[in-house]
């Protein structure tokens, strides 16, 4: 079973007055979401064999949250502008991408969009996890998908949510 996670970046301040959307940090409460969702990852057992972050600087404090807890770098992430820009199917095409040959992948990216890849990709959930999904898709959220097929493959409709964490749940 190969399996995408995708994580939506943690919560992060608003912009300050000439400050970028692009630049802003996470808050403490953003940096413990990551620790906690890095925290939920280890315990379930899911370490990404490759990881692909947007370069936005609260995506990146996400990730090197996840990535302290996980025992990983930070400086694995491959880093992709696209995921600060692009659509559901820009996302589809790294995973489709970067997924070959690959049994894990995590993108850290941004919402709408993670949002909309996982809703697209997974039609059906186990548990209460596509009830919690359809609730929203919070900041710091973890959409867990297996897929029977290698990511390269990954389309719509094909992927299963396996499981949906969010920070408050640890």
């Amino acid at each position: 079973m190969n399996r995408l996670f995708l994580l939506r970046h943690a919560r992060a301040a608003w912009a300050e007055p000439g400050e970028r959307d692009f630049d802003r940090p996470l808050t403490d409460e953003g940096r413990s979401e990551s620790i906690a969702v890095g925290a939920m990852m280890r315990e379930n057992g899911y370490r990404p064999a490759r990881v692909v972050c947007s370069p936005a600087r609260r995506a990146l404090e996400t990730w090197r949250g996840v990535a302290e807890t996980l025992d990983m770098k930070p400086s694995e992430a491959l880093l992709s502008e696209t995921l600060y820009t692009a659509d559901a199917g820009g996302y589809l095409a790294i995973v489709r991408n970067i997924g070959a040959s690959q049994d894990s992948l995590l993108i850290v990216g941004h919402n709408p969009t993670i949002e909309d890849l996982a809703l697209g990709l997974s039609p059906a959930g186990v548990g209460p996890a596509r009830a919690d999904l359809d609730k929203g898709f919070p900041t710091g959220g973890l959409a867990v998908l297996a897929f029977e097929r290698d990511l390269s493959e990954a389309m719509l409709g094909v992927g299963t949510l396996e499981a949906f964490f969010m920070p408050a749940d640890h």
